[in-house]
């Protein structure tokens, strides 16, 4: 779930190699970030319509998740290698740890780093919001290192989807209204059920890519215990569940018609949904990858603009 190296040939057999902060760019995967900042987005624009917007914590919200994302990201390409599950037949972009572009005490250090700058901007959510938003942090922070860190890592038992949509969809939704609005509501926790979706179909794409060189490694995700057909069909499914929400929502009386413009992004999803059911495999799915991404910011953009209309 990262983007592309970039590394081209030169005299003598050595590689441009990304250096200094590229690199950390790099193994931040920035397309996958979007996955940090669309459940913000539609989290605050549920407690909004129940209360007056508060760009403080809206903004701390955003950069926490952002912390955690990065730091997620940074401790599985140091855990993957050194657990052998980045190897050099792995189809996805590059891993920095096992390319040797950083040591891995540097990568461990990098973890630690951000995850601690995540704590720092947290204090002020805590002060903010309250105890239960200390009890999200905590949480997500403890699951983002036992994802792929530990002796049952949560991505090799399969359980990485639903680690996702919890804490991706539920928790991250809820929580960004609960900061607006001062209290849980059915309308985040109905408004997180799409964003889960599509945030887990990010992770579905990748370890769809990724069947063979994970089984190999011994890394049984969800979608290595499914097999490949099953696992498009479960992308698939994912997505219509999530473009069934809005309506719902309307219908309920949870939110008015305006929810209904997250349907504008239904084009992109039906091209993704064909991509994916047809005969795409190995580095062929790393641009329908990209465009998971950038279906869910469309989505949650929409989504978000519609609740506050």
């Amino acid at each position: 779930m990262t983007a592309q190296a970039s590394e081209t040939a030169l005299p003598g057999g050595r590689s441009d190699r990304p250096a200094g902060w590229r690199v950390w760019v790099l193994a931040a995967r920035v397309p996958t970030l979007v996955a940090a900042v669309a459940p913000v987005l539609v989290g605050t624009a549920a407690g909004a319509r129940e209360a007056s917007f508060r760009p403080l914590p809206f903004l701390a919200a955003l950069v926490a998740a952002l912390l955690i994302q990065v730091g997620t990201n940074y401790a599985n390409d140091l855990f993957d290698f050194l657990k052998g599950a980045d190897t050099p037949e792995r189809a996805g972009p590059t891993r920095v740890t096992a390319r040797g572009l950083v040591t891995p005490e540097q990568m461990r250090r990098a973890v630690v780093l951000t995850f601690g700058l995540a704590v720092l901007v947290g204090l002020y959510l805590v002060w903010a919001g309250g105890w239960p938003i200390l009890a999200i942090g905590l949480l997500s922070i403890a699951c983002g290192l036992l994802y792929t860190a530990g002796p049952w890592p949560l991505a090799y038992l399969g359980l990485g989807d639903l680690f996702v949509f919890v804490f991706f969809g539920v928790v991250a939704v809820t929580g960004s209204a609960y900061l607006q609005a001062g209290h849980f509501s059915t309308l985040a926790l109905a408004a997180s059920v799409p964003v889960g979706l599509l945030v887990t179909d990010i992770l579905v794409i990748n370890n769809l890519r990724d069947i063979p060189t994970d089984r190999a490694a011994g890394k049984r995700t969800l979608a290595v215990r499914l097999g490949d057909r099953a696992t498009r069909l479960q992308y698939a499914v994912f997505l219509a569940v999530a473009y069934a929400v809005p309506p719902v929502l309307w219908l309920a009386g949870l939110a008015g018609p305006g929810v209904l413009l997250a349907w504008l992004s239904l084009p992109l999803a039906w091209r993704l949904g064909r991509a994916v059911l047809g005969s795409a495999a190995g580095p062929a799915l790393n641009p329908v990858l990209k465009r998971t991404g950038q279906l869910l910011l469309l989505y949650s953009s929409l989504l978000a603009g519609g609740l506050l209309w």
